[in-house]
């Protein structure tokens, strides 16, 4: 079973509700990025009229995590996975629909490689860059993961 846009956001309703009742929507899934949305509105505002933080980082981390979860399963390994760290920029308020990408599939594929031939945990830094409708760059949020055999 290979994972989609919808089994994810099924994965979120169940799994991540303060994600999902967010607005926060996976768009699109491969081997190589995943491209998540959310829309600010009302729920999801901070007291400056845009987008809480915190709403941001749920979709930055979505699309890294995403990613995580896509090449484990294609591994057909027992991994586990873990965000070890991260840090965020932001340049511009967040107002209307923010899409957040991370093109960083290929990093992961390698980190897997190497778990499953040395038997070690592997850590790496992806990076997720939230976008306005105009294209500017609204946050970029890395994220530390941590995987390793089961």
């Amino acid at each position: 079973m290979e994972l989609s846009p919808q089994k994810l956001n099924t994965f979120l309703f169940f799994k991540l509700p303060s994600a999902f009742w967010c607005g926060v929507r996976v768009k699109q899934i491969d081997n190589k990025q995943c491209v998540a949305t959310v829309t600010h509105r009302w729920f999801n505002q901070n007291p400056f009229k845009s987008m809480y933080f915190a709403v941001q980082a749920m979709a930055a981390e979505l699309t890294t995590g995403a990613l995580v979860m896509y090449q484990i399963k294609k591994s057909g390994k027992n991994i586990s996975m873990l965000v070890a760290n991260n840090n965020s920029t932001f340049t511009k308020k967040a107002t209307g629909r923010i899409t957040f990408s991370c093109k960083d599939g290929a990093l992961i594929e390698d980190a897997i490689r190497q778990t499953i031939a040395t038997g070690e945990g592997q850590t790496f830094w992806m990076k997720s860059i939230g976008t306005d409708e105009k294209g500017y760059p609204v946050s970029e949020m890395n994220f530390e993961w941590s995987i390793r055999l089961k």
